[in-house]
């Protein structure tokens, strides 16, 4: 197995944020709101590390009862997020604020449902932002944590970048090919679930995904 890999934590330089948001994202997206309702969110929701705000819209658009409000520590981000959200018919359920996934701004049980896509990898240490993510959460809410897992080899990470983004710029494809260099696997995942008291489920959702999950329970509010 080839060591992790780190990468900068915030992207946040205009060119990150424009490349990130340029990218499409729109299947893995769509099927991540899926997942997301499938798991029975409901209510106001959170969403850690939510980049350009694709995500929230999408919740919006399939969750009829949701509000969400987004969090991200790239400013440049958050004003990609900020002009989705006003363009978008669902503007008066999303709001957006800078904040650091690892220490969040919101008292105990604040959220009936949390998810996060993609930001794990970012993360050094991913203890303090799942414990983070379940501290907030109400008892019985549901959590969707979806991350890129890293591959065995190098040659596997070029070989996923190759299928997943052949029509992409060569700074989007090394985007890829850092990000799952720097990702968790399975494995790890589960060792650091289990360590910090998280009752979720680690699945692998594709060849290149994973997820951490807990259905929801609560009636939501």
């Amino acid at each position: 197995m080839m060591p992790r890999t780190l990468e900068p934590e915030v992207m946040d330089t205009a060119e990150d944020a424009d490349g990130y948001d340029a990218m499409d994202h729109s299947a893995p997206n769509a099927a991540f709101v899926e997942r997301l309702a499938r798991l029975g969110a409901r209510g106001r929701m959170l969403d850690v590390g939510t980049g350009p705000g694709h995500i929230p819209i999408l919740v919006c658009d399939r969750i009829a009862d949701a509000t969400v409000v987004g969090v991200d520590l790239s400013r440049h981000m958050l004003r990609h997020a900020e002009r989705h959200r006003a363009a978008s018919p669902h503007r008066d359920r999303i709001s957006y604020r800078l904040a650091d996934a690892k220490g969040l701004d919101f008292p105990d049980a604040s959220f009936d449902a949390v998810f996060s896509n993609t930001i794990l990898h970012h993360i050094p240490d991913p203890r303090p932002f799942l414990a983070e993510c379940a501290r907030v959460l109400v008892p019985g809410g549901t959590l969707f944590v979806r991350d890129l897992f890293r591959p065995e080899t190098p040659e596997a990470a070029l070989a996923l970048v190759a299928l997943h983004a052949a029509d992409a710029t060569p700074e989007q494809k090394e985007l890829l090919r850092a990000s799952l260099h720097a990702a968790l696997t399975p494995e790890e995942l589960r060792a650091v679930v289990e360590e910090i008291g998280i009752r979720g489920e680690v699945v692998v959702d594709s060849d290149r995904h994973m997820s951490l999950q807990m259905p929801g329970t609560s009636t939501g509010g």
